[in-house]
């Protein structure tokens, strides 16, 4: 009786570990579910909706049940605000625009959006927004006077406070952030790391009230170059993509690891496709093992934590979010796709 019940433990702890064990995926299918000549690099997944922000003013919704679209064009004076994040609590979403003004709205109480933050000047660029819950959230934008520009809510995104340059990491000169994706900021419980064009890690461990800045071997020489987009899978395992748009074959020093909560990165992948992408983002239930990237130059898919990677689409896209651990919704230049991975 004691070796049946040793054998039966065993095989229900086999049966368990092979549960849990993910198949790879070997293929990708895309289904187009919004069509329009907007570049759209801003999604976000809200329950059964998926909310976007493009230029023209452009925010949008679609019921992931039936694809039907909710949209409007905001408009400031004479100008549609290109927006470029997105970001939502349980009561509103928030959208920001991207060069000067910064305009910051939020759904109002009448179901218009109402702007909640304004900012004006040569060096005023905003690049991606999120929450960490239903009262704070943050902002990052470009480098002025000295620091990385970061604005901070704590009251649910009724006013918006930019952080004083005194209590914030020096910038190198011309450092920014790439609006390319909304995905240069990552956020777990209260831990925050920003991705900057200068391959640099901002980190704060008390949801920006303070900051450290921690250097990467990224490449970051020009102004084209350095880290796209950065995610976390739990508050230690995070991974970093970028590189050079202007050459998006180039796979030298464009990826990195951390194991340590972004204490430290290492170069993965190094002079190894995939080159240039904008957006990289980790399987769900996958144990941090899968990432997938994307950008126009299509779709990468990696099973062992980016040491190698496989193309499974040329069908470009700036940025993903995955709804399961199968099933994502990618957005770019012409709309936004479902990807159903297999």
């Amino acid at each position: 009786m004691k070796y049946l019940f040793v054998f039966s433990f065993l095989l229900l702890l086999f049966s368990c570990e092979t549960k849990e064990e993910k198949i790879p995926f070997s293929t990708v299918e895309i289904e187009t579910i919004y069509e329009d000549s907007l570049s759209v690099r801003a999604i976000e997944l809200i329950g059964t909706n998926l909310s976007f922000a493009a230029n023209d003013g452009f925010i949008g919704n679609i019921d992931l049940n039936t694809n039907k679209v909710y949209a409007t064009n905001q408009k400031y004076d004479s100008i549609f605000p290109e927006f470029r994040t997105i970001a939502h609590t349980t009561e509103d979403v928030f959208v920001l625009s991207a060069g000067s003004p910064a305009l910051l709205y939020k759904t109002g109480d009448n179901g218009k959006f109402e702007l909640v933050y304004k900012e004006e000047g040569d060096e005023v660029f905003y690049d991606a927004m999120t929450f960490y819950n239903d009262t704070e959230g943050i902002a990052i934008g470009d480098s002025m006077n000295g620091c990385m520009s970061i604005l901070i809510t704590r009251d649910g995104g009724n006013t918006w406070n930019k952080q004083d340059c005194s209590s914030l990491p020096e910038a190198i000169d011309g450092e920014g952030a790439f609006a390319a994706s909304n995905t240069n900021i990552k956020i777990v419980g209260d831990k925050t790391w920003v991705a900057t064009t200068n391959g640099t890690i901002l980190y704060s461990s008390d949801k920006g009230k303070s900051w450290e800045a921690i250097m990467t071997n990224f490449i970051s020489k020009k102004a084209t170059q350095g880290i796209y987009s950065i995610d976390f899978y739990d508050e230690n395992l995070g991974f970093a993509i970028g590189g050079d748009f202007t050459q998006p074959d180039a796979t030298k020093a464009n990826k990195a690891i951390t194991t340590d909560a972004g204490k430290t990165w290492q170069l993965v992948a190094d002079q190894s496709e995939p080159g240039y992408k904008s957006c990289v983002q980790f399987v769900p239930n996958d144990r941090g093992l899968g990432l997938v990237a994307v950008g126009f130059t299509g779709i990468s898919y990696s099973t062992d934590m980016g040491t190698t990677w496989k193309q499974l689409s040329d069908e470009g896209f700036y940025t993903l979010r995955f709804k399961n651990d199968s099933v994502a919704y990618a957005a770019g230049k012409g709309g936004v796709s479902k990807l159903t991975f297999r």
